[in-house]
């Protein structure tokens, strides 16, 4: 029984001592401290699956200073400031590669202006027997209607050069005359030049355009002394924007942002609006231009450029009119595109459709260069000047009148003096005045010039522009044989 507890009160005695040294052990081993402002770094979390990217909106703004080409619908009789006016889209407006106003939206105005004539105007009108003479009118525009009933508030400027009836003119093609069989990329030009004349077409179609006996009827009307002044339907305006137009947003998908830069597709025509103004009178040669896309360019369904990509080129020639009806030229080139992303491609081009003026009689060749030509009706105008005169020979009877009407100018004057005078001098001479006036205006007089204002729409054929090869090196000359292979 003692031995039994001396063997447990050792045991005891050395646990005790145990635990009392791993004490002072761990008293002695310094505690990490943690520096002010830091923090102890969390576990490592599981990682987590990777967010894939939101998708790329594109905004459908119709930017500040664009243009709405706009035409009178109906013939307007001009009567005052604030008169209402109407009018249509006659070309679709894009926001990147969509369609934000369609053609035959209407678009709503007002007379803004018209000119007062100045006391000299007045005379020389009164003078030529004309006692109402036309005076300039200016319009505005200001609310956009959709054909789904949307209304848009507008604040617009109508461009300089607007206010004029426009006929699209396309490029003669000679080669195609020439080779029947042509290629795939002169196929796509021509197509795309089709189209574009059905879409000029079917847009005039929604005017109420005057026929060939209203015109007659005009025409008459506006020569006689009095007469009220018109705007004929169909006379086109650029009414550029002041303020922006939005119409939301659209996410671009990824074979839509794949697509985007691609090669041009052969045969490419990209439709364009002429930025920097241009005359055959004022441009000059080596002249930088720019023109900026008014539709997207699609191969199929994959866009290739969007809307607002520009064009940059240079005034290849400018040709001013000159004396005995010489007309002027002009021709273009664009040799820089340059998409939204700001990367610039070189390229090649010709111009293929514009448009132009009724009056202004320009034609295309088969490169794109632009000449004005003078109307044939300038045979018919003289031949009748020159008939006036030879009556003005005839009997006294019929003196006055014809040698007031072959005056060609100052009709008031020639009519009350050939009435007056009945002589037959007088006449024959006003009428020989009158007949060399008409042959002047029409054969010696300066030329028209090529006229394409801001804004002018354009049809661009362009592609990409060939590298340049690389000169063949030039082969050896042949060694000249040795001594021995000559003796052999």
């Amino acid at each position: 029984m003692g031995l039994t507890r001396a063997i447990s009160t050792i045991l005891l005695t050395f646990t005790w001592a145990c635990a009392i040294g791993s004490q002072i052990e761990a008293q002695e081993v310094p505690i990490p401290q943690l520096t002010p402002g830091s923090a102890r770094k969390p576990a490592a979390e599981p990682s987590k699956p990777t967010q894939p990217a939101p998708p790329q909106t594109v905004p459908l703004t119709v930017a500040k200073g664009a243009p709405l080409q706009v035409a009178l619908d109906q013939e307007i009789l001009v009567k005052k400031v604030g008169q209402p006016v109407h009018a249509r889209i006659v070309e679709p407006v894009y926001a990147f590669d969509h369609i934000v106003v369609p053609v035959g939206s209407e678009v709503i105005g007002e007379i803004t202006k018209i000119e007062s004539l100045s006391e000299g105007k007045r005379t020389l009108a009164v003078l030529n027997a004309d006692f109402t003479p036309l005076r300039k009118v200016e319009v505005g525009f200001h609310e956009l209607v959709l054909p789904d009933g949307r209304r848009f508030p507008l604040h617009t400027s109508v461009a300089p050069g607007s206010g004029q009836v426009i006929d699209l003119v396309t490029a003669a093609n000679e080669k195609e005359k020439k080779n029947a069989v042509t290629d795939m990329a002169s196929k796509k030009i021509k197509e795309a030049k089709q189209q574009a004349h059905e879409q000029w077409d079917n847009a005039m179609k929604q005017l109420k355009t005057p026929g060939k006996i209203r015109r007659l009827e005009r025409y008459g009307e506006a020569q006689l002394p009095v007469h009220r002044q018109y705007i004929p339907a169909g006379t086109v305006y650029f009414a550029e924007l002041e303020d922006p137009l939005d119409f939301g947003s659209v996410v671009m998908t990824a074979s839509m942002a794949s697509s985007l830069g691609a090669e041009l597709p052969e045969g490419s025509v990209v439709h364009a609006r002429l930025v920097t103004p241009l005359s055959s009178a004022t441009s000059h040669k080596g002249q930088d231009i720019e023109a900026v896309l008014s539709q997207p360019l699609m191969d199929g369904d994959r866009l290739i450029l969007p809307q607002g990509s520009r064009l940059k080129g240079t005034v290849k020639l400018a040709q001013p009119a000159r004396r005995m009806k010489k007309n002027g030229q002009l021709r273009i080139a664009f040799s820089e595109l340059v998409p939204p992303d700001g990367i610039e491609q070189k390229i090649v081009s010709t111009l293929e459709g514009v448009q132009a003026g009724k009056g202004a009689n320009v034609k295309l060749d088969s490169e794109g260069g632009a000449e004005a030509t003078t109307s044939k009706s300038r045979y018919l105008a003289t031949a009748m000047s020159i008939g006036l005169a030879t009556l003005a020979t005839g009997d006294d009877a019929h003196n006055g009148a014809a040698g007031g009407s072959g005056v060609g100018g100052f009709k008031l004057v020639g009519i009350v003096m050939g009435a007056v005078a009945r002589s037959r001098a007088f006449n024959t001479s006003m009428g020989a005045y009158g007949a060399a006036v008409s042959i002047y205006t029409n054969f010696m007089a300066r030329g028209h010039e090529v006229e394409f204002p801001k804004n002018t729409a354009m049809q661009i054929g362009v592609g990409t522009r060939a590298a340049t090869a690389t000169p063949p090196t030039p082969e050896a000359p042949p060694a000249a044989p040795s001594e021995s292979a000559a003796l052999k």
